[in-house]
């Protein structure tokens, strides 16, 4: 295994519109090209073009109503009826309008199509071909179209299992998480750093996950568990949550140990199960694209969660040198090391005098009784914002001295 210094290079990105925009520039170039050889016929040509496209997956869709009527419609659509079986069908929207609106124009410029019988008999024969090299997988969606589509609508395995690791377990545990932690250094006498009062959570890329940590890296050596956390959860009465802390020591193995919570993403034990199983349809080249979609999903409902933030750290481990006996425990003290350097504490201090801009006025004020709830009081500055309004007429920000040229009366 090898930690990622740069995570970006290997997590993939969502994919954007370059397909679209290369469609556009070939679709303009032809155009262009037709435009100025035969200029005369080409709205005719682009127009039973169109018609041809739109009107094959349109009789596909006819193809594969007759399967849902027949087979699928109370199982499948629950009897919802027309209205939901079309659209899913592709026989409204888009596709249906395009169909309509070339034939029309196909048909108010019949006059420029050379051979008009032939153009028609062209634009039957080829739509009527559509539907067989589709289902015949001919014309079938690419592995990058699925893909794309999968990301798009949220259908991967990967999206359904980030979303229960978090609806399910980190949003559950991750706010309760600093209270566990103080409990723990209190009974324990010890003290965790602000890089080691999160929940590191390991994700190796080959989905390997190893139930005791020592049995992976001799320096890392389990601690203890921090307080259990009893929640009511699906009819179960105080379902027990826990964490493990683990002590991670250096080259020197004695010496300058750092004390963390540390586990695996249970979720990546079903990708490497399912990966094993032949039913499944899920080799390894499926598992590690899988693992690298739950690390960014999962990255993407953190980065949003308010209840989670900053409570978890979330590493990613490549697999491509497991040479290392000691990979593990460098990743993670490297991610220590590294939060602790770039991180910084944002309480803000307990005892901050408010410095008031007006003593003369402050002198003033004080012989006067206290009022409750008075905001002008030289309080500490406190933690949350608070909208405060003066009570005082406004005052020139220059001493009367100085403006009384301004006023000849003076």
């Amino acid at each position: 295994m090898q930690s990622l210094q740069d995570q970006d290079d290997l997590i993939p990105r969502p994919r954007g519109s370059l397909p679209k925009m290369c469609a556009a520039v070939l679709s303009a170039m032809t155009i262009g090209g037709f435009l100025f050889l035969s200029p005369e016929r080409l709205f005719a040509w682009v127009v039973m073009v169109i018609l041809i496209l739109t009107l094959g997956p349109l009789l596909h869709g006819l193809c594969m109503l007759a399967e849902e009527i027949l087979y699928h419609s109370n199982t499948r659509h629950r009897g919802r009826g027309w209205s939901h079986v079309l659209p899913a069908c592709g026989l409204w929207g888009k596709t249906l309008l395009a169909a309509g609106l070339a034939g029309l124009l196909l048909h108010l410029v019949r006059d420029s199509l050379p051979h008009q019988g032939q153009s028609w008999k062209l634009v039957i024969l080829a739509s009527s071909l559509y539907p067989l090299l589709k289902s015949l997988g001919v014309l079938g969606p690419s592995e990058v179209e699925v893909s794309a589509l999968c990301e798009g609508r949220k259908m991967n395995v990967a999206h359904g299992l980030a979303w229960s690791f978090y609806i399910g377990y980190l949003r559950l545990v991750l706010p309760r998480l600093d209270d566990s932690i103080t409990a723990f250094c209190a009974t324990h006498q010890t003290s965790l750093g602000r890089g080691s009062r999160k929940l590191i959570i390991l994700i190796p890329l080959n989905a390997n996950i190893s139930h005791k940590l020592n049995e992976e890296d001799d320096r890392i050596l389990f601690c203890d568990n921090l307080p259990n956390n009893e929640i009511d959860r699906a009819g179960v009465r105080g379902r027990v949550y826990k964490h493990s802390v683990y002590r991670v020591f250096d080259e020197h193995k004695k010496h300058n140990a750092h004390e963390c919570v540390l586990e695996y993403a249970t979720p990546l034990l079903t990708l490497h199960s399912m990966s094993q199983e032949s039913s499944a349809g899920f080799g390894e080249p499926e598992r590690r694209q899988q693992v690298l979609l739950f690390f960014r999903t999962l990255q993407d409902i953190l980065e949003n969660s308010l209840e989670c933030r900053n409570h978890y750290k979330l590493i990613l481990l490549n697999d491509e040198h497991e040479e290392d006996p000691h990979f593990l425990s460098k990743a993670i003290l490297r991610n220590l090391q590294q939060q602790e350097k770039e991180e910084y504490c944002l309480t803000p201090s307990p005892q901050q005098e408010m410095v008031n801009p007006f003593p003369s006025q402050s002198s003033s004020r004080a012989s006067a009784p206290p009022i409750e709830g008075d905001w002008h009081h030289p309080d500490p500055i406190s933690r949350e914002p608070t909208l405060m309004f003066s009570l005082d007429p406004p005052h020139t920000l220059k001493h009367p001295e100085e403006n009384s040229h301004h006023y000849p009366g003076n």
